[in-house]
Formats: structure tokens, C-alpha cells, sequence
């Protein structure tokens, strides 16, 4: 009986220990692991020159890396999120535990758009540049791997957003040796399981999802409910980790990057790094559940 009762306070704590480990993900071309929980800027970060607000997102950014997280991702469409996002960095120290991921949103001189984009972040390179929502890709593609055969960034990349245009993005997949791929991916719009998930995997395509809350839409939906009993099964707290759970959990998605500006919720955000995942089964009784709503 002793033997016994010791396996199973064994295994119970081998249990626990795993749940506690947050979710990290490899990205294929490397192997390289992040957490499954990045930090979107769209909106959010973008606070002007109002201090009160500024400070409000240094705050968030503490809480995010003392959660875990890495990947902060931003672009020159977003305002003053690059500045307020470099101050950050530069406030925290942790210019050297971001994963910086950016964005060339211009279909002029990418070179200086980037050059200026790293001034306002502070940073000598960025890890990941991605082609923003597919602007002028034919000529700023060929510019990000070039800069990438230089050593002046590590991975490079292509955006989308809203469900658009996943034919082309679909094509560059199929032609390009990208690193990552940036698309829309939600509880409501599963639009990118049908074929660039399954390409991102067939490929080694790292994948970033962006509007995981449908812009918050999602979860104003959402929040009209209760939480169902079951969602305890996956470990979730509160509709935001349901919602994030869902994304993450997917074989092909590397990391999902929700924006806020509030700290409780960035702390609920990265909570879905924790815990029981769900299975396939689970999904499709998570998905299920929402067309009831």
C-alpha cells in the first residue's frame, strides 16, 4: 500500500508540476522556443504623448515579461506604439528579453521606414520584420531576406489580417522560404484552418495570431455568458484564457498576441499559458458552444 500511495503522489505532482509549465511553442525553421502568448500594440499602445497613458503600458510590459512572455509585436500603421513600446523596453531593461517582431508597412523606401522604426524601439535589430498586410511585397520581401542573409534580422515574415486575401498569402507560402506568417485566427472567424494552418505545418511555417478576440469583440460577445462548468477541465478562469486556449492549443500556431492596456488584463491573457490545453475534442465542443451564443 505504501508503494502504492507513493506512485500516485508521484504522478499527482508530475501532473501538477506540467500544468504549471507554461505552453511554449518552437518555431520550425530553428527550433527555437517562445511562449504561446505574445503582446500586440495595435490601438492600445498607440497613447500619443499623454504620460499617465504611457506609463500605463510600461506597466503592462512588466507584467508581461514577469509572466513569461517575449514577443512584442508592433508596426509604423500603429501610431506611436513603436516609441512608446522602445521607452518601455528602455525603462525595464529588457531590450535583451524581448522578441521583437516589426513590421515594413510602405510601398516606397522600406530601408528607411525600418531605419526609423529602430530608433523609436531602441534596438540594434529586430528579431522577426514581416511585410505588413502584403503592401508592396514583391519589392519589400526580397529587401527582409536580404537584410536576413546579412545578419541584420532572424526571421522574416508576411501579415494578414481580417480573413483578406489568404489566396496570395497562400501562393507566398508555396514560393517563399518564410519563417513566419502572421494571420487572423479566432473562436469566430476559423477561416485559416481550412488551408493556411495545414500549409503553415506542411511548410515549417511559424504562425502569429492576431485579433484573437476579434478585436474585443469576441469577448463582449462572450461575456453576456457564463463561463460553462467544463471550461474547468482546460483550466480556464475566465472567457479571455477560453478564447485564448482555443488559438494556442491549434498544432500550427506558434504564438497568439492580444492587445491591452489594462495590466488585470494582461494577467488574465497570459494565464491561458497555464494549465491543461484542450484536445481536438475539446475544441470542437469549445467552437460548438459558441454558435449556441
Amino acid at each position: 500500500m505504501r508503494r502504492r500511495a507513493f506512485f500516485v503522489l508521484a504522478a499527482a505532482a508530475a501532473s501538477t508540476t506540467a500544468r504549471a509549465q507554461p505552453l511554449m511553442r518552437a518555431i520550425p525553421s530553428t527550433g527555437e522556443q517562445l511562449p504561446a502568448i505574445g503582446l500586440g500594440s495595435w490601438i492600445t499602445f498607440n497613447v500619443g504623448r499623454d504620460a499617465k497613458a504611457r506609463a500605463e503600458c510600461v506597466q503592462v510590459m512588466r507584467e508581461f515579461f514577469a509572466a513569461g512572455g517575449r514577443m512584442i509585436d508592433s508596426s509604423p500603421m500603429y501610431g506611436s506604439s513603436q516609441g512608446v513600446i522602445g521607452e518601455g523596453l528602455a525603462a525595464l531593461g529588457a531590450q535583451q528579453r524581448v522578441f521583437s517582431a516589426e513590421k515594413v508597412w510602405t510601398s516606397g523606401d522600406g530601408m528607411a521606414q525600418l531605419a526609423q522604426t529602430r530608433a523609436e524601439w531602441m534596438l540594434p535589430r529586430f528579431d522577426l520584420l514581416q511585410v505588413h498586410n502584403l503592401v508592396a511585397w514583391e519589392k519589400q520581401l526580397p529587401l527582409l531576406f536580404a537584410m536576413k542573409a546579412r545578419k541584420e534580422l532572424r526571421y522574416v515574415g508576411i501579415t494578414t489580417s481580417e480573413g483578406r486575401r489568404h489566396g496570395e498569402v497562400e501562393r507566398i507560402m508555396r514560393a517563399h522560404p518564410l519563417d513566419f506568417v502572421q494571420l487572423t485566427y479566432n473562436l469566430v472567424d476559423r477561416s485559416a484552418e481550412e488551408r493556411l494552418l495545414p500549409l503553415a505545418r506542411e511548410r515549417g511555417i511559424a504562425v502569429i495570431v492576431n485579433r484573437p478576440f476579434d478585436e474585443g469583440a469576441l469577448l463582449r460577445k462572450l461575456q453576456r455568458h457564463p463561463l460553462p462548468a467544463w471550461a474547468r477541465d482546460i483550466d480556464c478562469a475566465n472567457w479571455a484564457q477560453f478564447a485564448l486556449k482555443y488559438c494556442i492549443s491549434h498544432p500550427a500556431v506558434t504564438c497568439a498576441i492580444p492587445a491591452t492596456s489594462q495590466p488585470a488584463h494582461l494577467r488574465e491573457n497570459m494565464g491561458a499559458l497555464n494549465g491543461r490545453m484542450p484536445d481536438e475534442a475539446m475544441r470542437k465542443r469549445m467552437a460548438a458552444h459558441l454558435a449556441t451564443l
